[in-house]
C-alpha cells in the first residue's frame, strides 16, 4: 500500500465518520433519475507528494484510468479546446458528454480559457525567463468566461508553479472533488502536466501538492467506498513509475504514447459509480 492509498483511506474514513451531510439541504447536482445528489464532505484537504523520491500519487486499491486522465489534460492544455467532438474523436473520452451545453462544447471553460488568455505559453515563457518569480499561475476560474456561457465551473481550477533549484514544484488547487471517482485521476493528470512542463523548461518534477476545498462522497457511493477502503493495496507499490519519453522536450509534441506506467498492478475488479450531474 502506498502513500496515495493511505491518504485516500484515511480521508474516506474521516468523511464517513465526521463529515457534514447535505441531506435535507438544497443542492445543485442531480442523478439521471432527477433525484438530488447529496454528499457527505469535509473541507480544506491537503496532500503532498515528493515525485523526486517516487511518491507517485496513484491508487492501487482500485484501477485508475490514467491514460484517459492524461488525454483530458492534452485536450485542455495542448489542444486548448472545449470542443467535445475533439475529445471524443481524438481521444475516445466520453465522460464530459453530460455537460454538453447544447452546442457541442462544455462552454467557455477549461481549454477555451487556456487559449483565450494564452495561459500555457505565458507559463512556459515565464518559467524560462524568470524561473524564480512567484507569479507562475494558471487560473481557469475566470469570471468573464463563467458569465459568458453556461457550463460546469472548473473543479481543478488553479495551478501554481515554483522552481526550486533543478526541480519544478506544482500546487493544484481544486474547489471541489468527487473523492472516489475523480480525485486520483486529477492527481495523475496534473502530475503528467507537471512532467511535461518540467521537461520543456529543462527541469525535473519535484513536489506535487494537492489542495481540495471540498472533498465529498455522494450518497449513492457509500457502498463502493466501504469496499474500497477494506481492500489491500499493491505490495510493491513503491516501484510504480510514470515514465515520460526521454526523446522529447517540447510541450506541444507530447502524446499519450509518450507516457508509460510501470509496475502498476492494482486491486480489481473496478467498481461502478452513478454520475451526479
Amino acid at each position: 500500500m502506498n502513500l496515495a492509498d493511505k491518504n485516500f483511506i484515511n480521508l474516506c474514513k474521516d468523511i464517513l465518520a465526521n463529515g457534514y451531510s447535505t441531506e435535507g439541504e438544497k443542492v445543485r447536482p442531480k442523478y439521471a433519475d432527477g433525484t438530488p445528489s447529496h454528499t457527505i464532505f469535509t473541507t480544506q484537504v491537503f496532500e503532498k507528494y515528493d515525485l523526486s523520491k517516487n511518491e507517485f500519487p496513484i491508487l492501487t486499491i482500485r484501477q485508475i484510468p490514467w491514460k484517459s486522465g492524461i488525454k483530458e489534460i492534452l485536450w485542455i492544455y495542448q489542444d486548448q479546446s472545449n470542443d467535445l467532438s475533439i475529445l471524443k474523436e481524438k481521444y475516445n473520452i466520453h465522460w464530459w458528454d453530460e455537460w454538453n451545453i447544447g452546442d457541442g462544447t462544455i462552454g467557455q471553460r477549461y481549454g477555451a480559457t487556456v487559449k483565450r488568455y494564452n495561459l500555457i505559453n505565458n507559463l512556459l515563457n515565464g518559467l524560462k525567463e524568470n524561473p524564480y518569480g512567484r507569479r507562475h499561475i494558471i487560473n481557469l476560474y475566470q469570471e468573464n468566461d463563467l458569465n459568458e456561457t453556461k457550463g460546469l465551473h472548473p473543479c481543478a481550477m488553479e495551478t501554481q508553479w515554483s522552481v526550486r533549484g533543478k526541480y519544478l514544484d506544482l500546487t493544484l488547487i481544486q474547489r471541489s472533488s468527487d473523492l472516489p471517482v475523480a480525485n486520483s485521476i486529477n492527481k495523475i493528470q496534473y502530475v503528467a502536466l507537471q512532467m511535461m512542463i518540467a521537461r520543456h523548461v529543462g527541469l525535473e518534477p519535484g513536489m506535487f501538492c494537492h489542495y481540495v476545498n471540498n472533498a465529498h462522497i455522494y450518497d449513492r457511493h457509500f457502498e463502493q467506498v466501504t469496499e474500497l477502503i477494506s481492500r489491500p493495496g499493491q505490495e510493491d507499490s513503491e516501484n510504480i513509475r510514470l515514465v515520460l519519453n526521454p526523446e522529447k522536450n517540447d510541450f506541444y509534441s507530447f502524446t499519450i504514447e509518450d507516457f508509460k506506467l510501470e509496475n502498476y498492478n492494482p486491486n480489481k475488479p473496478n467498481l461502478k459509480f452513478e454520475m451526479a450531474i
